[in-house]
């Protein structure tokens, strides 16, 4: 290949990432559009010409990002995990991050990140519930959320059982029932939003929460 021939084959590979770059970069204004539409006004009030004006691109452009049960699907996604698409945070390279850390780094990475998700994702998670009873698409995929919840949660309830704070003896698949309450985000709603718990205060009961669900105590919240 002449030196011509390969620095035009640089430029093209350079000129597509740049395009695929400013693409990718378009979709998640839209999306971060579209979940401050959505937690602001709702499922129903929501439009896709809202969604484009506070994305500053056109209506066409928020329709090939997909429909608006798509758009509130990733959304969600990307509020609370960072990512669209995802399957479980099981295997996610953040918490496997997390599990190789020793044991009170391991609880208090793992508050902030809930306490964090929450904090985004709450207002956002209500417009979905309320969604999912009026749009097939947005109940089937909630449906698949709460299925990759208990399995990230049973797979928590495990690390729990497994450091030497846990017990040995743990009930894996009740403590990942009582997880999945306590992390939740309607927990958070409510202690937070409803009973007007400060960040610090949130933060300390997560910890403690998820020490005593660790050892097993039948009061685990």
């Amino acid at each position: 290949m002449s030196d011509a021939s390969a620095s035009a084959t640089a430029t093209r590979t350079y000129r597509s990432e740049l395009r695929a770059e400013q693409a990718q970069q378009t979709r998640r204004r839209i999306l971060e559009a579209a979940a401050a539409q959505f937690s602001q006004n709702g499922y129903q009030a929501t439009t896709l010409a809202a969604i484009a004006r506070a994305a500053r691109v056109s209506t066409e452009t928020v329709k090939s990002a997909g429909t608006k049960a798509d758009l509130l699907i990733r959304a969600f996604e990307i509020t609370f995990a960072g990512v669209e698409g995802r399957s479980t945070l099981t295997d996610t390279e953040r918490v496997l991050d997390m599990l190789a850390l020793p044991d009170d780094d391991f609880i208090a990475a793992t508050v902030e990140f809930v306490a964090a998700s929450n904090a985004a994702s709450s207002r956002l998670w209500t417009v979905l519930l309320a969604a999912s009873f009026s749009d097939d698409v947005v109940a089937q995929a909630l449906a698949t959320m709460l299925d990759n919840r208990h399995r990230d949660f049973l797979a928590l309830a495990e690390e729990l059982r497994r450091r030497p704070f846990g017990d040995p003896d743990l009930d894996v698949e009740r403590a990942g029932a009582e997880l999945s309450f306590l992390l939740s985000p309607e927990a958070y709603q409510q202690l937070v939003a409803q009973s007007g718990w400060s960040d610090e205060q949130y933060r300390a009961w997560l910890a403690a929460a998820l020490r005593r669900v660790a050892r097993g105590d039948g009061d685990a919240g």
